[in-house]
């Protein structure tokens, strides 16, 4: 069957995928805190009946439960509610899988730890649970409002200001990380008090990255105009003339990934910058990742509401409900 095939049929298939992945992922959570640590689901990094597998595989047997109540109450409104906190635990159970493609970028860098390709293999599940999950409660939710399975009975969305306005956040939200670590790379310390490179460590970064920071080009600025790009890219109309899968994909992978964890960098500046806890980067100023690293979190938020504007606005029109 075609991917295309599959988006066509989603809502008939979407409960049962749900559940069938919430049995199949509870029961390796199982085995694995029996017998220790399998199928990558050693959380904890410890051994035998750890209390991390334990709680995952109760968890998941709770929404297992859940998925097939969804299944025999189509009518019952707030199980499509319930279901939404569950793709939270999906995408908190597969966090690292979204910053995954970072391994790619390992000709740039040296001296890392090897992959954990059985954990790697796990998160990647739990994040297709958690897209399993979401097409389930859509599902269950259009249902039981009685609208359209397909598209919810609403016409595709125009693309409005608060569009326009979410990718200039998005935008707006990298320029300080952009700006310091360009500024480094041109050999102004703003925020740093240490010696050496910062924002580059010698032990980790490759000949090539150390040889483009030398000349003025820091690879994570690099990254972060191409992620500007990216929200331009999900709200201004030449950004429709691109694949519309791809743009969807890196959108909401991004804000996945970026949301929560410029989220805790905030909070740790914060933190810091009143001396409560210490960020183990002495020779940073607090502001430095408290704003600068902090803004990754605005960004993740500004891009998921892009990305979703976008989706509504390049949707099609739904032949199964259009008179």
């Amino acid at each position: 069957m075609t991917p295309k095939r599959l988006l066509a049929d989603w809502p008939s298939w979407a409960g049962p995928a749900a559940l069938l992945w919430s049995l199949l992922y509870a029961t390796g959570a199982a085995v694995a805190a029996l017998t220790g640590p399998a199928f990558g689901y050693a959380l904890l990094a410890k051994g035998t009946g750890t209390a991390a597998e334990a709680t995952a595989a109760a968890l998941y047997a709770a929404t297992a439960v859940l998925a097939y109540a969804l299944l025999r109450r189509p009518d019952t409104r707030w199980l499509s509610t319930a279901a939404w906190p569950v793709v939270g635990l999906c995408l908190t159970s597969g966090f690292a899988a979204l910053l995954s493609p970072i391994h790619l970028l390992s000709f740039l860098s040296r001296n890392q730890p090897p992959v954990d390709w059985a954990a790697l293999a796990n998160q990647s599940a739990a994040v297709l649970g958690a897209v399993l999950w979401g097409y389930a409660a859509l599902a269950h939710r259009r249902g039981a409002l009685g609208t359209c399975p397909h598209c919810g009975g609403r016409a595709p969305a125009p693309a409005g200001r608060s569009r326009t306005r979410a990718g200039l956040v998005a935008v707006a939200a990298l320029v300080p990380y952009t700006a310091l670590k360009t500024a480094w790379a041109l050999g102004l310390p703003l925020g740093h008090t240490g010696t050496g490179r910062p924002g580059v460590d010698p032990a980790y970064t490759s000949d090539l990255g150390i040889w483009l920071y030398d000349n003025g080009v820091d690879v994570t600025a690099v990254l972060a105009v191409l992620g500007m790009l990216l929200a331009l890219a999900l709200t201004r109309p030449w950004g429709r003339r691109l694949p519309r899968l791809p743009l969807l994909a890196l959108g909401w992978a991004g804000a996945g990934a970026l949301a929560p964890f410029g989220a805790f960098l905030a909070a740790l500046g914060v933190l810091a910058w009143t001396g409560a806890v210490s960020t183990g980067l002495a020779d940073h100023a607090p502001w430095v990742v408290a704003i600068a690293y902090g803004g990754f979190s605005c960004y993740g938020l500004a891009l998921a509401r892009a990305t979703l504007a976008y989706q509504r606005a390049a949707r099609a029109a739904c032949e199964r409900c259009t008179p």
